[in-house]
């Protein structure tokens, strides 16, 4: 045992050296035993005891240290004492006056307390987002984009490719990007080359596996081709409106149907823009009796404005140039006819019938067509049910004043296919959103006393504004012509309050609800 303090070794030493002795001899002898020896022993018997455990505790710890540390090793800072603190109060030792140090018989230790990373709570940290990329095929000459799929960060940053964060299906989002294609000469991915074709983005835009049930796959197909196709040639278009035919690269092929061997669309002026909207409409109500029918960029107009383009029908028949009809048909006609229920179930009609070649139902359709989107220039040309504007048609054309003998009154724009005469298509489908409610034209409904089902079932359901939202977001040009999904509500707005008010005839004038799927 070594002790750093020799005064109190030689003190230990001489009370050991007068306690010993007396103790024995007080057992020893036969003196008598009074109070002051007992306790003299006692006390002398007590500072042994602590001095010898004092001893042993010296000799088992220098025993640890000599075992732990390796051979001839005394690095006495490696032993741990559990009673001394370990949080840095005691003091380092002191240096003597010739600058040797003493060594202490303890350890002092200071602990760097370790840093805790704060707890990552579930919600309250905002998680970066994963980009995705989509890759377009390799294979050459293809003008289609393949399904989105996830490439390598550092080919993406090299391609300059982006992705959407929005999206759906649809709108749920509704305001989300497209896919975008990594654009470049060449892209390296794992050794090996991938030649990445310039493929431009389409105007329509389908971010799911399916486009909405109302529209069929021919329809996507011909939507995309007036979107999309490139323009070979533009032709004048028999029209007063200014309209322009254009001739688009390619064959016509299946059941694409075109202005000689390539097909066409017919470009027509910006103020016309409600033909897209209501292509989409007539899809959603089931009605299926517009040609399909886009917005689009011309880089050949100058003023670059969006214009609707209409899919050019060669199987339309022809029209006669003062009514732009396929038949000729009086407002008395057509009220006759509608009371006699042509071609309904099947029946001929007779020859005083003054009966025409289309359906019954047909009118039903165009009637509720007509009503939501206040087209008057087939029904009304002279518009007798409303109040005009000055840059209404009639208006400008000095038609008003026939509203006196509207029996007399002939319709206009009604048009039928070549091979099937029975089924109207609705054409110069120009709406009108900025009429007021007490300012409807309700001589569109007069005479009609059946409706459709399946567009007054869409109409009750309340699920008009979301279809709206999902068709026209396919149109991107429409889309952003219109101010986006903010300027879209707005027509709707006025669309689903028409369809509230014609609910409301519907239920008041008993007229009935028919399937009319013939």
């Amino acid at each position: 045992m070594t002790c750093p303090d020799k005064s109190g070794q030689l003190l230990n030493w001489f009370v050991c050296s007068l306690c010993v002795p007396r103790v024995c001899k007080l057992w020893s002898s036969r003196r008598p035993r009074t109070r002051r020896n007992l306790l003299l022993g006692t006390a002398c018997a007590i500072y042994l005891g602590f001095l010898v455990s004092q001893v042993g505790r010296a000799s088992f710890q220098r025993g640890q240290t000599t075992d732990r540390g390796p051979p001839h090793s005394h690095d006495i800072s490696k032993v741990l004492f559990p009673e001394i603190p370990l949080d840095g109060t005691l003091a380092p030792p002191e240096s003597q006056d010739n600058g040797s140090t003493l060594q202490p018989n303890v350890v002092y230790i200071t602990l760097r307390s370790k840093r805790s990373k704060p707890a990552n709570i579930r919600g309250t940290v905002k998680p970066k987002r994963r980009k995705k990329y989509a890759v377009a095929s390799v294979a050459p000459g293809q003008d289609e984009l393949v399904k989105p799929s996830f490439i390598l960060q550092g080919v993406a940053r090299a391609a300059d490719a982006e992705v959407p964060g929005y999206a759906q299906g649809y709108l749920a989002k509704v305001g989300e990007r497209p896919w975008r294609v990594p654009r470049g000469p060449g892209i390296r991915t794992g050794g090996s080359n991938l030649q990445q074709p310039r493929v431009r983005e389409s105007n329509i835009r389908i971010y799911s596996e399916s486009a909405p049930s109302w529209l069929s796959k021919e329809d996507i197909r011909r939507m995309r081709l007036l979107a999309d196709s490139e323009v070979a040639n533009i032709l004048p278009a028999v029209s007063n409106s200014g309209a322009r035919l254009l001739v688009f690269e390619g064959s016509t092929s299946g059941s694409v149907p075109g202005c000689g061997p390539s097909p066409c669309g017919l470009l027509k002026q910006p103020l016309d823009m409600s033909e897209v909207f209501a292509f989409h409409l007539d899809r959603i109500l089931g009605l299926n009796r517009t040609l399909p029918s886009v917005s689009r960029k011309s880089e050949f107009i100058q003023d670059g404005r969006p214009r609707p383009i209409v899919l050019w029908d060669s199987s339309l028949a022809s029209a006669s140039n003062d009514s732009h009809s396929s038949v000729k048909i009086t407002w008395r006609t057509y009220q006759q006819s509608l009371k006699q229920k042509c071609w309904l179930n099947g029946r001929v009609p007779r020859p005083e019938w003054g009966c025409t070649e289309i359906h019954h139902h047909e009118w039903s359709k165009m009637a509720l067509f007509d009503f939501l989107l206040q087209i008057y220039n087939r029904l009304d040309t002279n518009c007798c049910g409303f109040r005009p504007r000055k840059e209404d048609a009639c208006i400008q054309n000095g038609l008003r004043p026939n509203c006196d003998d509207q029996n007399s009154v002939t319709l206009a724009h009604i048009i039928q296919r070549k091979n099937d005469p029975r089924h109207l298509v609705f054409i110069n489908n120009k709406g009108f959103f900025d009429r007021s409610e007490d300012n409807l034209n309700f001589k569109l409904l007069e005479g009609i006393r059946e409706f459709p089902d399946s567009a007054v079932s869409v109409l009750k359901s309340q699920h008009l504004r979301q279809k709206l939202l999902q068709s026209l977001f396919l149109d991107k040009v429409y889309w952003e012509s219109q101010g986006g999904r903010q300027g879209i509500e707005k027509l709707i707005d006025v669309v689903e309050q028409r369809a509230r008010i014609l609910v409301t005839y519907i239920n008041a004038h008993g007229v009935k609800v028919l399937p009319m799927n013939e």
